[in-house]
């Protein structure tokens, strides 16, 4: 779930070294020297996409989207043309529903032996038997901070640790003097309402779910802007102060702040009313172009080290197991990045919301951002 930019689509073309590579297979060898992937922005080491062109041969086109909502909509149209895309586990079970995806093939993927079985015990809630999908990276969802503007506004004993921080109305009207962010995803924020209100953060019950809009509603009008990546730079840059966002994005803020030396100290908490748990799937669509070339690619990021480059570059925590003896100690030691046995008891998991309870979700959602 990562630094995304919504509407944009940047698009990364990494010339390919052909060699002297024989043509034969025709059309099919030619097809698969193109892969087109469409992925979250900011969630990939920098040189891996030149890394596996250099090893398959295989030009990579690959477009970033900064929300779910807007992958399913090209997803759902259909002749996305993409060949492998990265929906959240949520999303990705609704779509593996309308047929969306087509299944691995696992004698393509001689290193799926890689995966970690505690996390695909996890993503099998969407995905059953993992049959469409391999984890890519996972994470929480919680509270980013300007350490030293939130003391300045709230004091210091200011619940950065809690949704009291965003929740209640009086403490973010101080805080909007030093700017908020919120994500711009319904169901990563109704979810954390409820659990705020005891609920159930799963439920799909539309009576439970209204509730999250006595949550949201006082507080919509302290909110800067909805957005799920601008809140990186941001945080970075001291321009706001608290963020309801993606753990790892959180992170690489704090990273940024802390390499510019500009006084900026950034921490993240998951809430200690609980915390979404979520999971972003590599998938291939039923209708992608190049289904081997996918395979090879998803294959490539499988590689333990390959894997461990990308977590090491974008601060999440991933499904690979193998990885982790190459993961660095800033990010395999950090406890907002790899939580211990005792946070991961309060993290709570979501599944897809139907159709209907999706439609009134989104009607919720943007009655809460305008005010109307």
């Amino acid at each position: 779930m990562k630094l995304k930019l919504l509407g944009l689509a940047v698009t990364a073309m990494v010339l390919a070294s052909c060699g002297n590579k024989d043509n034969a297979g025709g059309a099919s060898a030619e097809e698969e020297k193109v892969l087109n992937v469409y992925n979250w922005s900011d969630y990939i080491a920098p040189d891996t996409l030149k890394n596996f062109e250099a090893e398959t041969g295989i030009k990579v086109t690959y477009d970033v989207f900064d929300s779910n909502e807007v992958l399913e909509t090209k997803l759902l149209a259909g002749s996305s043309g993409y060949d492998v895309v990265v929906p959240t586990g949520t999303f990705l079970e609704r779509q593996i529903q309308a047929g969306v995806f087509q299944k691995l093939d696992l004698s393509k993927l001689p290193n799926h032996g890689n995966t970690w079985d505690l996390i695909e015990a996890r993503t099998a809630q969407y995905d059953q038997d993992n049959a469409y999908s391999v984890n890519y990276m996972w994470g929480t969802t919680g509270l980013g901070v300007n350490v030293n503007k939130v003391a300045e506004v709230l004091g210091a004993d200011a619940p950065i640790n809690s949704l009291d921080l965003v929740f209640k109305p009086e403490n973010m009207e101080k805080l909007s003097t030093c700017g908020v962010y919120f994500l711009d995803a319904p169901t990563e924020m109704i979810p954390a309402a409820l659990a705020y209100l005891g609920q159930d953060p799963n439920s799909h019950d539309p009576e439970i779910l209204a509730m999250a809009e006595t949550v949201l509603a006082p507080i919509a009008p302290y909110v800067a802007k909805f957005n799920s990546s601008e809140y990186i730079n941001a945080l970075a840059n001291g321009d706001i102060c608290v963020a309801f966002g993606w753990s790892g994005d959180i992170l690489q803020a704090r990273d940024r702040a802390a390499e510019a030396e500009n006084g900026v100290e950034i921490a993240y908490n998951a809430p200690s009313e609980g915390a979404l748990m979520w999971f972003d799937q590599m998938a291939i669509p039923a209708d992608a172009p190049n289904p081997d070339a996918a395979h090879k690619f998803i294959n490539f990021i499988l590689d333990a080290q390959n894997m461990a480059a990308a977590s090491n570059y974008v601060y999440y925590a991933n499904g690979n197991l193998a990885s982790q003896e190459f993961l660095v100690e800033d990010v395999i030691g950090d406890p907002a990045i790899y939580p211990d046995a005792a946070t991961l008891e309060k993290l709570y998991t979501v599944t897809a919301y139907p159709p209907r309870v999706q439609r009134t979700v989104t009607r919720m959602w943007t009655t809460i951002k305008s005010g109307t």
